[in-house]
């Protein structure tokens, strides 16, 4: 029932494998793999195994919170299925299959990405609604995550994400492939309308790609004209994560980047070009415009995603004029329009309960478990992140502002004070409030 990753296509494996496929086939720079297709999970919840007790607290997204109001209400009713579909395990068949094709890809370490049937589609990206796993090794980490994968399907926030876009018959596939021990990674959005010709914009950081598309730092920013000039802005890279030192299963371990590195950009102009033209021969060959995670080992760059881009930067960035105001905080524009409102301090899913209608989402950065709260916040502000990060794509894809990469907004603003943000310009107005 496997598959090889160059057989994907959108009926036997959602968009997000079917893309990589077809990049293969066109001869892209793509982590060879294979697919374990949606047949398999429609048979395994089909006949789930009765003596399955898979432990809730294996992935922190069942039991986040106990809050259960806005989060909880219909989210888990979708074919009455949801919490059942949620703990279902690999059968002994698929266990052998995946033994055979881990053999034949003789790779130590691998990527366990999903591939859900409405995420990297046109209607929605689904940017971090599912689970994926990077730096697996062995046969049994590798059957746990895609079991992990699995049940992401069913996760507080992906059904949440589903309620805005509907699918008949959720469903999930999951991709094995080799892992790309990243030197750099980001995201590259072929054209951004904003600009003259269509610019590509480039974020980038230090290590695996997770930093940036999870908001974990504040990227490099780039923008790659289409003669060639290149604008730079140098972000703050504090932290990188890599793959671990190996041992039960793999998986990723997150360090500081030493000072010197945090103000060196990651990406020379070399480098940024190649990019910028793989992005133009991708949205060539997939007919549109596309949001591409690239990683760089060896210098040599890998793409590992393309999607159509589902929440363009589609209002221009305006620059604030100069003021001596000194209420005003500054990030980076993520989603553009103003919301005004009680700021609300969230430090982690413990405080969800205390988030209503029309609060602005104030954190350091936001993981895809608090995608619910997008749908219930007025606006968000972040301390580190991208306009290229999950969180700003599915905040304008909630048509909410955003402000990310503020620098210390959650020690500068009190829970519960009146904030007003302005996602055009990457502005926090915070009244009253006096600098050291």
């Amino acid at each position: 029932m496997i598959i090889p990753l160059t057989e994907a296509t959108p009926e036997n494996a959602g968009a997000k494998a079917a893309a990589l496929g077809r990049l293969i086939r066109a001869g892209f720079p793509v982590p060879p793999g294979f697919v374990i297709p949606t047949a398999a999970y429609r048979s395994a919840t089909a006949h789930p195994d009765p003596s399955a007790n898979p432990d809730p607290s294996a992935n922190p997204d069942r039991s986040a919170t106990g809050h259960a109001s806005q989060f909880d209400a219909g989210h888990l009713s979708q074919s009455g299925t949801g919490r059942r579909h949620r703990d279902v395990v690999v059968s002994a068949w698929l266990v052998d299959e995946l033994a055979g094709v881990l053999d034949v890809l003789g790779e130590s370490s691998v990527a366990v990405r999903s591939s859900g049937s409405g995420e990297d589609s046109a209607e929605g990206s689904a940017a971090g609604q599912y689970d994926s796993y990077l730096a697996v090794e062995g046969l049994a980490a590798v059957v746990a995550k895609v079991q992990l994968v699995w049940g992401s399907l069913w996760s507080r926030r992906a059904v949440a994400y589903r309620l805005l876009h509907p699918e008949r018959t959720p469903e999930i596939a999951v991709i094995v492939q080799r892992f790309v021990d990243a030197e750099v990674a980001g995201v590259l959005f072929t054209a951004d309308p904003r600009t003259p010709g269509g610019a590509a914009v480039v974020e980038a950081s230090w290590g695996l790609g997770e930093t940036v598309v999870q908001g974990l730092v504040t990227p490099d920013s780039y923008v790659v004209h289409a003669a060639g000039e290149i604008d730079r802005r140098c972000g703050s890279k504090a932290t990188r994560r890599d793959r671990g030192a190996g041992g039960d299963g793999g998986g990723v371990v997150s360090n500081e980047v030493p000072v010197e590195q945090r103000e060196k950009l990651c990406l020379w102009d070399e480098q940024l070009r190649r990019i910028a033209r793989l992005g133009r021969e991708v949205a060539e060959l997939m007919g549109g415009p596309q949001d591409i995670e690239f990683a760089v080992e060896n210098d040599r760059i890998w793409l590992v995603q393309t999607r159509p881009i589902t929440a363009p930067l589609d209002a221009p960035e305006q620059q604030p004029q100069p003021t001596d105001d000194e209420s005003v905080l500054r990030g980076v524009a993520g989603s553009p329009g103003t919301a005004s409102g009680p700021a609300r301090l969230v430090r982690g899913v413990e405080d969800f309960g205390r988030v209503e209608a029309g609060d602005i989402l104030v954190c350091r950065f936001t993981d895809p478990v608090w995608t619910p709260l997008f749908g219930v916040v007025a606006g968000v502000v972040t301390e580190v992140g991208g306009r290229l990060s999950h969180a700003a794509i599915v905040a304008r894809e909630h048509r909410i502002p955003a402000v990310l990469g503020v620098s210390g907004v959650m020690s500068a603003v009190e829970d519960g004070q009146s904030i007003t943000i302005v996602g055009d310009m990457g502005t926090v107005t915070v009244p009253g409030l006096l600098r050291s």
